[in-house]
């Protein structure tokens, strides 16, 4: 792959479901914000069959599996998957998330320096599940897979 092909196998937009979101707190919300400008500053994207990009990715939830719809040049494929293997992963993470956002209102640095380390374990266990759940689909690097799970635990709120 050249390097113009790299640069053109990557995301340009990506949309959320918004019947898919659920309320979220402030942190939550910039959390996301900041997910999806950095995933569109820079990423790695390749579906499977697709010769060049970019892409526009839409995100969300159907009978509580995840939607992924991409489209691009003379691509167009939809992605379904399970959420079940996530569901424990999540949970965990939503938890150490919430002790984490309060250990930084009232909590020593190295309190805070222990859930964020917590935090960032699950994070990168949740990035590697969903590059093997998307195996033969849709390859990324870490980086891009870490933003993508953070929006998907976004629709998991409401799931």
């Amino acid at each position: 792959m050249t390097d113009d092909d790299q640069k053109n196998h990557r995301l340009q937009s990506v949309e959320i479901d918004q019947q898919s979101l659920g309320a979220i707190s402030r942190d939550q919300e910039q959390e996301r914000q900041i997910a999806i400008f950095d995933l569109l500053e820079s990423n790695h994207f390749v579906p499977e069959g697709a010769e060049q990009g970019p892409y526009d990715l839409h995100m969300g939830l159907m009978e509580n599996r995840l939607v992924l719809d991409v489209t691009g040049p003379g691509y167009e494929k939809r992605h379904i998957l399970s959420l079940s293997p996530f569901r424990m992963l999540i949970k965990d993470y939503f938890m150490i998330c919430e002790s984490y956002y309060q250990a930084i209102r009232n909590a020593t640095p190295a309190q805070i320096e222990a859930l964020d380390m917590g935090r960032r374990g699950l994070h990168n266990e949740g990035s590697e599940l969903l590059r093997t759940r998307l195996a033969g689909k849709i390859e990324t690097d870490l980086d891009t897979a870490r933003r993508l799970f953070t929006l998907i635990c976004a629709l998991h709120y409401k799931s």
